[in-house]
């Protein structure tokens, strides 16, 4: 990864069990500093979120991993290109509204 290289986390639960500070320690990993309750401004994790909605609503579910693998390929296939570009574009928008809300809620 180089010199330079700055691992960033969300600060959501699993990220901070013991056995990822003792894992990113071991590899000398440098963390960055994130507040606690700061806004999730990255575009992916709403792409997630399209993706297990759209698994959640699949009728019938899938019922093991293989359907799960084959139905998630499908629907992220699926999700339109126009949805992704839209949250890319929102970003000066969620930073403006970030940065005036001190890093507190957001409607995003």
């Amino acid at each position: 990864m180089g010199a330079e290289f700055l691992f960033m986390d969300d600060n959501a639960r699993p990220h901070r069990a013991n056995i990822v500070d003792e894992c990113l320690q071991s590899e000398d990993i440098t963390r960055m500093d994130w507040p606690a309750y700061s806004q999730d401004l990255n575009p992916i994790e709403h792409v997630w979120d399209m993706l297990g909605r759209r698994i959640a609503a699949r009728q019938p579910p899938p019922t093991c991993l293989p359907e799960l693998r084959r139905a998630l390929l499908d629907e992220w296939c699926n999700i339109p290109q126009n949805q992704i570009d839209i949250l890319i574009f929102s970003m000066p928008r969620r930073c403006k509204a970030c940065i005036a809300s001190s890093g507190r809620h957001t409607p995003y």
